[in-house]
This record gives C-alpha cells, sequence and structure tokens, in this order.
C-alpha cells in the first residue's frame, strides 16, 4: 500500500502544471495585490515577472492581474484564471495565503507559489527574500549618515519577517555608530496608506528623526516626504532614486526575477515541489544599491565589504550577543538564528523604541 501511495504521488508530481501537449506555452496566472506604483513590493514583483518573461519568452502565456487585496475578490480572480487553464498561480500578498492552499488543494495538477507564507504542500510552494541581509547594509549606512544620532522608521505590520528587517537595520546601524539613541517607530498596521505614510514621516521628523526608513511601503509616501523636509531615506524592496533623487542613502534592492526563474524552470523539468525558497544576497535576491553619494569612500567600502562578506556566508546578520529591548538574551554570543528562528521572529533588539501588541 505504501508502494503504492508512492507512486501516485510520483505520478502527480510528474504531470504537475504541465501543459496538455509539449509545445504548449506554460499557463501563468499571476496577482499582485495593489496598483503597480513606482518603488515597493508591487512594482517589484512586476519587475520580476518582467525578468521571469524575458528569461523564458513564448515557453510560457502569463496573465497578470494587478490591484487585488485580500478577500473574496482575490479568490474570485484565482479561481477565474484557475478555470481558464493555468497551470501555475503566482500569488503576490500574505493575505492570499489560506485561499491559495485550499485552492491548491483542490486541483493537485495546479501549482500554486506564495509570496512570504508559512505553510506549503505538495503543490504549494512559498518564496521569501533576505531583506534583513540588506537591511544590516542599509542600518550601516543609517548609522554613518545620522548627525543627531536620531534614526525613525515608518513600518507596515509587526510580523515576523518586518521585525527581522527592523532588528537588522538597527544592528547594522549600531555596529558602526554605538552612540545611536533608541530608534523610534510609527506603525502603519496598513501595507498602502500614502496619507498615512506621510502624517508618520512627519511626525518622525518633528521629534528629531535625520534618517527614515520606509518599511514595506505601499506608497512613494515617505519617501517623497523625507526628500520633502531634507531628511536622508531609506527604503525596503526597491531604488529610492528616482523618487528622492537628493537625499536617497540607500536602498535595499530585491529581486525576484532570480526566484520565479528557478520555480518556472522546475515546473518545465517536472522537478516543482511543494517546499520554500528563502533566497538572499548569494542569491541574487537582494542587494544594496544607490548608495548616496554623501556617504565616504570608506564608509561605501566598508558597506560593500560587508556585503561580501554576506555572500560568502562568513558573516550573519544575526549572530549574537544580542539583546532584546527587554534586556533578555535572544541569541547567545557566538550563535546565530537559524532560518526557522527568522522566520518567526517575535523580538525587538535592545535600542528600538517599540513594543508588540498582545
Amino acid at each position: 500500500m505504501k508502494n503504492l501511495l508512492k507512486s501516485v504521488t510520483a505520478a502527480l508530481l510528474i504531470g504537475l502544471s504541465t501543459p496538455a501537449l509539449a509545445d504548449d506555452p506554460l499557463k501563468i496566472g499571476f496577482i499582485i495585490p495593489n496598483a503597480i506604483g513606482q518603488i515597493g513590493w508591487d512594482y517589484e514583483l512586476n519587475r520580476g515577472l518582467d525578468v521571469m518573461k524575458e528569461h523564458f519568452g513564448d515557453k510560457i502565456e502569463v496573465t497578470a492581474v494587478d490591484s487585488v487585496g485580500e478577500g473574496p475578490d482575490a479568490t474570485r480572480v484565482m479561481t477565474r484564471l484557475v478555470a481558464q487553464g493555468t497551470n501555475v498561480l503566482f500569488l503576490g500578498s500574505f493575505g492570499h495565503m489560506n485561499d491559495g492552499l485550499a485552492l491548491a488543494k483542490q486541483n493537485p495538477g495546479l501549482a500554486v507559489i506564495h509570496a512570504g507564507g508559512y505553510m506549503n504542500d505538495t503543490n504549494f510552494a512559498t518564496y521569501a527574500v533576505r531583506h534583513y541581509e540588506g537591511a544590516y547594509l542599509a542600518g550601516m549606512a543609517a548609522g554613518y549618515a545620522t548627525k543627531d544620532g536620531q534614526l525613525g522608521i515608518v513600518a507596515a505590520f509587526p510580523l515576523p519577517e518586518v521585525l527581522g528587517i527592523m532588528n537588522s537595520y538597527v544592528l547594522g546601524a549600531q555596529s558602526v555608530n554605538p552612540g545611536l539613541k533608541d530608534v523610534k517607530v510609527i506603525w502603519l498596521n496598513s501595507w498602502y496608506d500614502p496619507a498615512r505614510e506621510r502624517a508618520s514621516t512627519e511626525s518622525l521628523i518633528a521629534e528629531g528623526s535625520d534618517v527614515i526608513f520606509s518599511l514595506f511601503p505601499g506608497t512613494t509616501s515617505t519617501v517623497a516626504t523625507a526628500e520633502e523636509k531634507g531628511v536622508y531615506v531609506v527604503a525596503t524592496l526597491s531604488d529610492i532614486t528616482p523618487v528622492a533623487p537628493t537625499k536617497h542613502l540607500a536602498g535595499i534592492q530585491a529581486n525576484f526575477g532570480p526566484i520565479y526563474i528557478n520555480l518556472v524552470q522546475s515546473i518545465l523539468d517536472h522537478t516543482f515541489e511543494g517546499k520554500d525558497t528563502f533566497a538572499g544576497i548569494k542569491d541574487g535576491a537582494v542587494e544594496i544599491a544607490s548608495l548616496s553619494p554623501d556617504l565616504t569612500a570608506d564608509q561605501k567600502a566598508a558597506i560593500l565589504a560587508k556585503q561580501e562578506e554576506i555572500r560568502a556566508g562568513s558573516f550573519a546578520p544575526f549572530t549574537g550577543p544580542i539583546t532584546d529591548n527587554t534586556g533578555a538574551e535572544v541569541v547567545a554570543a557566538g550563535a546565530s538564528l537559524d532560518d526557522g528562528a527568522i522566520k518567526s521572529m517575535a523580538f525587538i533588539v535592545k535600542g528600538i523604541d517599540t513594543t508588540l501588541p498582545n
């Protein structure tokens, strides 16, 4: 009986998401949660999609739908794409996970690839970028650039991925500037709220922050406001130079293209598995971008040297000793967090003035 089950599973994997005929293109549905702007999550999802399309050419046929939020509308779009013969479904929002997983279970011949999720199944894969690696480097830039020692962060939600990016950023800043004041944080509790992004940025600047970190911005609002106020700004996901031509400090540039190419190639090769991909600097999935000309040559060199250490595996941002902001040791001296601990992070490092909701 066990051998029979193994044979059936293998047969399903061999046929998973394969076009009806060998010459038919692989039909891919791609769901982007918000409108595609100039920087940020939705822009980078779409940029990765463009890289994938250029790489595969007529081997794939892509139907992309943007501005698909979480909830019933997303479910209807997913279901429609599958009914239209989609072989592979990319889901771009954390909130698409449960409905996407249910759809995968209902359609064993469908490959579903979800951004940032934490559940996997035979035909349900997840992926994430090690943004925290780039955040450490951007934090070094912030530590070098601040004049008053006061950093401010406009952050989306207190999710583990966001906490990892925030913590790594502050650890990077502290590594080059141990005299920093406690970092101020404003939580948006939203992925997309331009008015609140602007108000939060103005508030942090009014309280003395002279470097702002836009952590998972849904819009360009934080970046544009910092540029307008003459304050340095760092952003997750994108090179922000076009929006802040004089005050961009560094961009934590995500590159989803290599991840998409590897996953789609595995489907074409019949080797696809419903597992997690966690890609970083060594994979070409993230890098520090557009370091400000206001940084000195030595400062830039130090940041780029640290990037090469991360690429080579000789340095990991979450290497102890690390203390949280309650005074408890969370990483012992000489130890490093594994991927599971990074992906489930639930602490704030010492030097960040915020608390987590109960």
